[in-house]
């Protein structure tokens, strides 16, 4: 499946998949979300490291302000809203646009402006906005599987994969504030 996803990226053209049955869209989704999470994990830890390293201050994200709401405000947030507002400002509109001859650069530029939408998610200093290609790429990374599921599976696909990978990245503190662990 990865070398789909970089046969795509290297010439992402508009071409859904021949068959729309779940299981032959299914074993290919459940990898895909693998690997989606082990890049953005991977650029997590090298953001960190690199913060740790040079001691730099990106101030605090904008999770940080979730922790001391309620579960259900970070959930209904998180995997749901965000997921389908943001596949269908991003990457809905793809479907009018993929007959252009300008697809793949339009394909990239979305791409960017998804991951770079995201720095938001920080306190917009000095700091933040000179590292924010490195603190945004794991927001470029998983739009980068995001657009390959939008254009070979459909929009809802995206908006499922989206949900389902915020799910993931925000499983330990929903636990934590379903059992009521305090979280510092």
């Amino acid at each position: 499946m990865l070398k789909e996803v970089w046969k795509f990226l290297n010439n992402p053209v508009y071409r859904k998949y021949p068959r729309k049955d779940l299981n032959f869209l299914l074993p290919k989704f459940v990898p895909l979300l693998g690997y989606a999470l082990i890049f953005s994990y991977g650029f997590g830890i090298f953001n960190s490291t690199l913060q740790s390293v040079f001691n730099l201050d990106i101030g605090d994200h904008a999770s940080e302000e979730f922790i001391n709401g309620p579960a259900i405000y970070l959930f209904g947030m998180a995997v749901i809203l965000a997921p389908i507002m943001e596949e269908l400002i991003f990457r809905g509109p793809l479907v009018f646009l993929k007959e252009s001859p300008y697809f793949k650069t339009i394909f990239y530029v979305v791409t960017l402006l998804f991951g770079f939408y995201h720095i938001l998610n920080f306190e917009l200093t000095t700091t933040t906005l000179l590292f924010s290609p490195l603190l945004v790429a794991p927001q470029i990374s998983v739009g980068v599987f995001l657009g390959f599921v939008r254009v070979r599976f459909s929009l809802l696909w995206a908006i499922a994969f989206h949900s389902l990978y915020n799910f993931i990245l925000m499983a330990p503190l929903l636990l934590f504030k379903f059992l009521e662990i305090p979280i510092k």
